[in-house]
């Protein structure tokens, strides 16, 4: 049986002091330690007893005969020995310290009622390791077995019966009951732990995936910026280094683009991680980026015709403003549409198409077949569709994605809208770029 007192939480300071001392000196396990409480419960009955023989009773007018109190000093320290029992046996260790126990009685005055410590631990003991109804039923046993004992040792009268009866009810019950006590306030001390371990696990858990979700959500705004930016300087330069002998003007002009798209990559990614850390228009002091959105096509657009084919814009139906979320969405995924057009089909014309319907915005990005490749293409990590994808699934847009029959690439996005008032997300989400 579990030596629940020294090894379960919540118990006192100097329980888990006297269990940390016991297990250096080697007293490890329950029966070893049962012992040594036995022993030393043994000579403390020793010293009670023989001190209440021959010094308290006598200055109270109550003598013993000193062969009966010799007795009966034997039978109780026999009792404390016995406690070596109660968790390897409970149940049989106080049914021996009961059967010790009427002796006990019978050799005692009528006038002094002789109990020594073990009844009260062997109870206590009960209490604490058997469940409720079997130590309440153990306990009655007990009281019904000493009363009934009691009475046929020592033919007591009534108010003489009356008080064995209590005075055996008020020992093991109240011994069992403390035991109970403390047995359940451990349980629930050990309960309040492992919930609170739970509550820490899941809390660590719920930090982690929100790490995870922010390191996502950044490395997919940064794989924007930079698929943008980064491979249109890379198809500069390219072309630079190939007019940088016979061409230098040309050459420095295309230099000086890829200077002022360098800046403007810096700042979107300055705009990006401030963003994302909460500081918005933080970063440096210079004032705040502006948060793309449908609003900027036209630039996004006329930057994509510089580095690449011609790109055309087309806006349909009466203009309306969306939610912020699905306007930065929207965004994003013309922009990654067109630097994948530009990686995977460079010098091709593409069109960019905004249809506001009466309930519903709708995104085009169509690209035709690649031209002959004068200049490598720029290599992708391949993340493009699936950042798009997850884009309007966050906004609850409708994502396609595929080959044109004329052989190029197809990008649509819509989202169904109430009509001319401003979109709204199905789900109020955090947006990459608020």
């Amino acid at each position: 049986m579990r030596d629940h007192a020294d090894t379960e939480p919540g118990t006192p300071r100097l329980t888990k002091w006297l269990d940390g001392r016991l297990t250096r000196l080697g007293v490890t396990g329950v029966f070893p330690r049962d012992c040594l409480l036995a022993a030393m419960l043994t000579v403390l009955t020793f010293v009670l007893l023989t001190g209440l023989f021959w010094f308290v009773a006598p200055e109270d007018g109550v003598s013993f005969d000193p062969a009966r109190a010799w007795l009966l000093v034997a039978i109780c320290c026999a009792q404390a020995m016995l406690l070596c029992l109660r968790r390897v046996r409970p149940l049989l260790c106080l049914a021996l310290v009961v059967g010790l126990q009427l002796p006990i009685i019978g050799f005692s005055l009528p006038e002094a009622t002789i109990r020594g410590l073990a009844p009260f631990v062997a109870a206590y003991t009960v209490g604490s390791l058997l469940p409720v109804r079997r130590a309440l039923l153990a306990v009655s046993a007990v009281v019904v077995v000493e009363s009934i004992g009691a009475a046929v040792v020592v033919t007591p009268d009534l108010l003489t019966a009356i008080a064995y009866v209590s005075a055996s009810a008020l020992t093991y019950a109240g011994a069992t009951f403390v035991g109970g006590y403390v047995a359940t306030y451990r349980r629930y001390v050990e309960l309040v732990r492992v919930r609170a371990d739970e509550a820490i696990r899941e809390q660590r858990t719920k930090v982690q995936a929100a790490i995870g979700a922010e390191r996502s959500r950044m490395a997919r705004e940064l794989h924007d910026v930079a698929a943008h930016h980064l491979s249109g300087m890379v198809v500069q330069a390219a072309a630079v280094e190939r007019l940088i002998d016979r061409d230098p003007a040309a050459a420095k002009a295309g230099v000086a683009w890829i200077r002022s798209q360098g800046k403007e990559t810096l700042d979107n990614l300055r705009l990006v991680v401030g963003v994302l850390r909460g500081r918005p228009g933080h970063e440096g002091g210079d004032g705040a980026a502006p948060v793309p959105g449908l609003g900027m096509l036209d630039d996004l657009v006329r930057t994509a015709g510089n580095l690449a084919g011609p790109v055309k814009f087309v806006r349909e139906g009466e203009q309306r403003e969306v939610s912020p979320i699905a306007d930065v969405a929207l965004y994003r995924i013309a922009q990654e549409s067109l630097s994948n057009a530009r990686q995977h089909a460079p010098g091709a014309a593409a069109r960019v198409v905004l249809r506001f319907e009466p309930r519903s915005v709708s995104l085009e990005v169509v690209n035709e077949p690649a031209a002959p490749r004068r200049v490598p293409a720029a290599r992708t990590g391949g993340v493009g569709l699936v950042g798009m994808r997850e884009r309007a699934q966050l906004i609850g847009a409708t994502f396609t994605a595929g080959p044109t029959p004329a052989g190029g690439w197809s990008v649509a996005a819509t989202l169904p809208t109430n009509g001319p008032a401003a979109s709204r997300p199905k789900e109020e989400a955090p947006a990459w770029s608020e």
